[in-house]
């Protein structure tokens, strides 16, 4: 049985924190008196400081100590939160990223570049607590602060020193915060015959003083609140004086204490055993352990290798079903059923298992839309919609980089300046919505702007001048549209950082396709473009449409087909040379598949017309026979045959030969040219 690498979890759980700094972060950009979101950013420095000190990430520790001081300095209203501060705590964030990632790397002077914005950000030095920027009637209310006594009991799990947690730590935390008594029970330390040494058996009991309230105890114990055992109240100056003597005796260290001499049974008897009492949250511990238990942590790489299993039993299930059909027995065809039945449904747990929310995708760009408003000088702002929406988690990895492509483009190309904006009548904020929605067997993700909109004349002069075109050659608006994905083409005037090189949207289109997807364009001068990714919602298992045309036999993907047909002998011949069938008083091309195919065979007297669609598009496809449903396991095509555009992938069928699968926008798009250029020529 493998054992979890604690700094892999580590690493895990930091970027979790991270993720959450960022979004509290870039919250608070625009809510900068949210008590709240200050209080969240705080929680998550905190943790992050004190899970990286527990577990030698030292450079991490120390480096976040100094921004958590300053959203501390926040919190008690030292300084106030700005922009600048913000900015300069998510340009920190990065790095800290780094610190995880590589905490024995060479990260140069960056650190102190980052430390020096950080202190410009907060108007001074953060060592210096009665810095110049800091109002006088804050300091004077600082200097007449009453003092509060508190009584703080706890106790930790038995495991907790195995699991990297150090009381001493928490006590040494706790005398930070002010005047504090330290009070060790023992008595529930077992017989030295029955000890482990790995276990924790002494509670506590604290007495302290200081001018910080009950938010500042909890921290102390913020990453170890859910496992243990808290009680802290607040009692009057008599009380914390009655407990101060016994500092005196019971000043060393519980370690200390132990290795020096035996406990007399006369000192215990001087504690009492501290009650456990649990501590007071909104959400109680068992009940948030109990959720906790509800979600487990599973490694991608083995969902995959599940994903690969199951479609490996579709397939005996698939030739399973093969032999029962031919068969006379009863017995084996029931059981036949019965397998088809539990493989469907593993089938489409599995697929339910690997499908994310698009939520986890849009959640990146607020950074990026943050960045490159102040690096453009433009109002940004950024809509999701959608965010529920589920796609397979292959697809989110591989959609990652297009999408920043085309988020990137937009606000570049698509919006305008401020100036320019209010000119053309339009609010000085820019808006650029990320949607998402499922359509049938496809998620379409949208990315849209209000901006100024493509200029086709310029698109136009580009492309004939890089030899993409011919000068004059007439195109329909799609088609132009279309060649802002051709490699090396860039309208831009200049290269920026932002873009101008001519690559991005070339990537798009590549990952797009790659993905077995299509791109669609609309775009409207003054107003704005909308970009259109429709990608398939997954890329493991399908239902399919099995067919055969000629010898061959090739699975159409079930989610594109809308209906079957038949074609007549005589209809067949009738419809050559205009290949159009009337489907309720409208006209949809179809392709023979038979022809594209070359199949050199005889078509069949009751030839059957699938018809597919995707989006508003629709072309019938004719086929010899119509097979049946089949459940089939994608397959990737051969390096030999990866530029073959009219299949998309392959399967294994039950008997053990292959089926193509049919790429369907690549079907349909080759039907709408058919029919365009049929109404061209008469």
């Amino acid at each position: 049985m493998s054992t979890l690498d604690p700094v892999a979890v580590f690493r895990t759980e930091a970027a979790e924190c991270l993720e959450a700094i960022e979004a509290g972060l870039l919250d608070l950009t625009h809510q900068l008196d949210n008590k709240d979101l200050v209080d969240a950013v705080f929680r998550g420095l905190h943790t992050l400081k004190g899970s990286g000190a527990m577990f030698g990430f030292e450079a991490l520790a120390a480096f976040t100590h100094h921004c958590e001081t300053a959203f501390d300095r926040v919190r008690k209203g030292e300084v106030a939160a700005t922009s600048e501060l913000v900015a300069a705590v998510l340009a920190a964030q990065d790095h800290m990223r780094a610190l995880v990632d590589q905490p024995d790397a060479d990260h140069g002077d960056i650190g102190h570049k980052l430390l020096a914005q950080l202190q410009a950000a907060v108007g001074g030095k953060e060592a210096a607590p009665a810095a110049v920027s800091v109002p006088a009637a804050v300091r004077d209310a600082a200097a007449k602060k009453k003092k509060n006594s508190w009584r703080v009991r706890f106790s930790l799990p038995a495991n907790s020193m195995a699991n990297g947690t150090n009381p001493l730590g928490l006590l040494d935390e706790l005398r930070d915060l002010g005047e504090c008594t330290v009070r060790a029970d023992t008595s529930a330390i077992s017989p030295l015959d029955a000890l482990a040494p790995t276990e924790l058996h002494i509670s506590w009991d604290v007495t302290l003083t200081s001018e910080q309230d009950r938010s500042a105890i909890d921290d102390v114990f913020i990453f170890v609140l859910d496992d243990m055992e808290l009680s802290v109240e607040e009692i009057d100056a008599s009380a914390a004086a009655t407990a101060a003597p016994v500092e005196e005796k019971a000043a060393p260290a519980p370690v200390a204490a132990a290795s020096a001499a035996p406990v007399s049974p006369t000192t215990v008897a001087e504690f009492r055993p501290v009650e456990a009492v649990p501590v007071k949250r909104e959400v109680p511990a068992a009940v948030s352990q109990a959720k906790a238990a509800e979600n487990v942590r599973v490694p991608a790489e083995r969902l995959d290798e599940l994903m690969d299993r199951v479609g490996e039993l579709v397939i005996a299930q698939s030739r399973l079903s093969q032999l029962a059909s031919a068969s006379t027995d009863i017995a084996l065809r029931s059981v036949s059923e019965e397998i088809e039945r539990l493989s469907g449904e593993l089938r489409d747990t599995m697929m339910v298992l690997r499908m994310v929310p698009v939520a986890t995708l849009f959640s990146r760009f607020r950074r990026l839309v943050h960045d490159l408003a102040r690096e453009t000088g433009k109002v940004i702002e950024l809509v999701t919609e959608g965010e529920s929406t589920e796609v397979d988690k292959t697809v989110i990895e591989r959609l990652a980089d297009p999408l920043v492509h085309l988020v990137r483009n937009s606000i570049d190309h698509g919006l305008e300046t401020p100036a320019d904006r209010l000119a053309s009548g339009k609010s000085e904020a820019g808006t650029v919505t990320l949607s998402a929605r499922q359509a049938g067997g496809e998620v379409i993700i949208s990315i849209k702007d209000d901006g100024r909109g493509i200029n086709r004349e310029r698109v136009r002069a580009k492309a004939e001048s890089s030899g993409l075109i011919q000068p004059g050659q007439p195109l329909s608006d799609s088609e132009l549209l279309q060649l802002i994905f051709a490699p090396g083409f860039s309208t831009a005037a200049a290269i920026t950082n932002l873009s101008g090189r001519g690559v991005g949207m070339d990537v798009v289109k590549k990952t797009v396709e790659a993905l077995r997807g299509a791109i669609d364009i609309v775009s409207v001068p003054g107003q704005g473009s909308e970009v259109s990714l429709r990608i398939p919602l997954t890329l493991a298992i399908i239902d399919g449409l099995l067919v055969r045309v000629g010898s061959g036999r090739y699975v159409i993907p079930l989610s594109a087909v809308e209906e079957c047909l038949e074609l007549s002998l005589e209809e067949d011949l009738r419809s050559r040379g205009r290949s159009f069938i009337s489907l309720r008083d409208s006209l949809v091309p179809f392709l023979r598949l038979r022809d594209l195919f070359r199949t050199g065979t005889k078509p069949d007297v009751h030839q059957k017309v699938v018809v597919i669609s995707t989006g508003t598009e629709r072309v019938g496809l004719v086929v010899d026979q119509i097979i049946g449903d089949h459940q089939t396991v994608i397959k990737s095509m051969s390096k030999l045959h990866n530029n073959v555009a009219t299949f998309s992938g392959a399967t294994i069928l039950g008997d053990g030969s292959v089926a193509l699968i049919l790429d369907v926008g690549h079907l349909v798009a080759a039907g709408q040219q058919q029919e365009a250029q049929l109404r061209v020529a008469g």
